[in-house]
C-alpha cells in the first residue's frame, strides 16, 4: 500500500503516516498534491494535517477536500513537541513550517527576539536548513537532531506555547472506500446561497437530533464576495439513523449547491 504526505522524512505528518502505513511511503510537497494524488488512484492513503490546537484549521486542507472527491477513513491524534535544533548556540534565522513558528511565537519573541523567522514547507524542511547552515536553526521534534549529518544540538526541548499542543490528520483514500461505520462523521457544503439564518439552519438538523458537532468552519467558495463552503465534523457515524436523517434535511437546504459525504472514521491516538 502506497501512503503519501508532506516530506521530507521527518515531519509531524511522516510520524502519523507511519503509524498507519504498512508499506512505502512518499512525500510530496503540498497538501493538494496528496488530496489529488489519492483522489486520482495513484496513491492509496494520504496523510493530511487538518487542525491544530492552537493554531486552529489548515486551510490548505480544507480547501484541497472542498475540490476533490475523497474519503476520510481516520483520524489520526499526535502530540506535538518542538524543539529548537542548531548546529551552535549562535544563530541568525529559524527556520520551520509556518505553523510551527506560530506555535512557537512567545518562546522566540521572548529568547531570540532579534532572530529572523523564516517559513519553509515542513519543520523537516526548517531541520535540513539547519544542517545546510550553521547560522540557521531549525523547529522539529527532539528525535529529528540525531536523525542526519551533521548531527544538530538540541538548544531547547518542549518550546510550543502551550503544553497541550497537538494536531489531527486525516487518512484520506479514494472515494469508493467511504465507509459508514465509525464514531465521527465529516461532511463539505456548499449551499450556493446567502441569507439571514442560514448557517443556523445548516446546523439544527443535528441539534434537533441530539448529534454533537465537533468542529464547523467556513471557507471562501472563490465564486464570488461573500460566499462560503462549510466544513462540518459530527460526532456520530452515517449508519445511524440521526445521522441519515440529519444530512437528508441538510441536503434539501443545500439543494442550489451540494453536499459532500467524506465518510465515518475512528479515531487513533499515536505518541
Amino acid at each position: 500500500m502506497r501512503t503519501v504526505t508532506l516530506g521530507p522524512a521527518g515531519t509531524y505528518s511522516h510520524r502519523a503516516a507511519s503509524a498507519v502505513s504498512d508499506g512505502e511511503i512518499d512525500f510530496y510537497e503540498s497538501v493538494h498534491g496528496i488530496v489529488e494524488a489519492v483522489a486520482e488512484g495513484d496513491a492509496d492513503r494520504g496523510v493530511v494535517p487538518i487542525e491544530n490546537s492552537i493554531e486552529g484549521s489548515v486551510t490548505e486542507t480544507l480547501d484541497a477536500l472542498s475540490e476533490q472527491e475523497i474519503a476520510v477513513v481516520q483520524e489520526i491524534v499526535t502530540p506535538i513537541r518542538h524543539a529548537l535544533l542548531a548546529q551552535a548556540e549562535e544563530f541568525d534565522v529559524v527556520a520551520s513550517h509556518s505553523q510551527a513558528l506560530a506555535q512557537c511565537r512567545g518562546y522566540l519573541e521572548e529568547h531570540y527576539p532579534d532572530v529572523d523567522l523564516e517559513a519553509v514547507a515542513s519543520t523537516a524542511r526548517g531541520v535540513e536548513r539547519a544542517r545546510e547552515d550553521s547560522r540557521v536553526a531549525g523547529i522539529g521534534h527532539p528525535d529529528n537532531a540525531t536523525s542526519g549529518e551533521p548531527e544538530l544540538r538540541v538548544i531547547a526541548e518542549d518550546i510550543q506555547d502551550r503544553t497541550s499542543n497537538a494536531t489531527r490528520f486525516f487518512v484520506v483514500a479514494p472515494p469508493s472506500e467511504r465507509d459508514e461505520a465509525g464514531g465521527k462523521s465529516t461532511f463539505v457544503v456548499y449551499p450556493n446561497a446567502n441569507y439571514p439564518g442560514l448557517l443556523l439552519r445548516l446546523l439544527e438538523p443535528f441539534a434537533d437530533r441530539d448529534v454533537n458537532l465537533s468542529r464547523v468552519e467556513s471557507r471562501p467558495s472563490g465564486e464570488r464576495l461573500g460566499d462560503y463552503i462549510f466544513h462540518i465534523d459530527v460526532e456520530a457515524g452515517l449508519y445511524e439513523d440521526r445521522t441519515k436523517d440529519a444530512v437528508a434535511e441538510l441536503e434539501e437546504l443545500a439543494e442550489k449547491g451540494w453536499v459532500r459525504k467524506l465518510g465515518s472514521y475512528d479515531v487513533r491516538h499515536v505518541v
